[in-house]
């Protein structure tokens, strides 16, 4: 774990179960209007990424709601459903494998070239709307 995900984990440690679970929801819900941004601007990478974020905030706050545990430190969205104890479609599970690809934050630069190109207007705005489906989803599940 990074200086700055000890850092994060702690601070959230020290919020009330009730201030770490707005912090999720706020967070998620800036993150998905960022990413809705994003796409205005035609930054279609970024608009991917953000909406991988907003997803792993609103997932990290039903695991909150749900176990009343801190969420693990991962990024990967799939882990984090199988904590908050969500039972995926077959359907689900595909879109967030694929959702799972956009975060590219460590990724080495020939990988974020190919994800560059991947991120066309037509890919990106498909997958925002799938983005904006889960998450709307893991609303109702609060």
């Amino acid at each position: 774990m990074s200086k700055h995900q000890q850092h994060r984990q702690y601070i959230i440690t020290l919020m009330t179960q009730t201030e770490a679970l707005n912090y999720w929801k706020t967070s998620a819900l800036d993150s998905l209007q960022t990413a809705k941004d994003n796409f205005t601007l035609k930054h279609y990478d970024w608009t991917l990424f953000i909406g991988h974020l907003s997803l792993e905030k609103a997932i990290k706050g039903l695991i909150i709601a749900k176990t009343d545990q801190n969420p693990l430190p991962v990024h990967n969205l799939i882990k984090l459903c199988e904590q908050a104890k969500l039972q995926l479609t077959k359907d689900q599970t595909t879109n967030l494998a694929e959702i799972n690809t956009f975060n590219i934050e460590a990724r080495y630069d020939d990988y974020k070239l190919s994800f560059f190109k991947k991120a066309t207007p037509e890919y990106t705005q498909k997958w925002l709307l799938i983005i904006e489906e889960i998450f709307s989803w893991i609303q109702t599940l609060y």
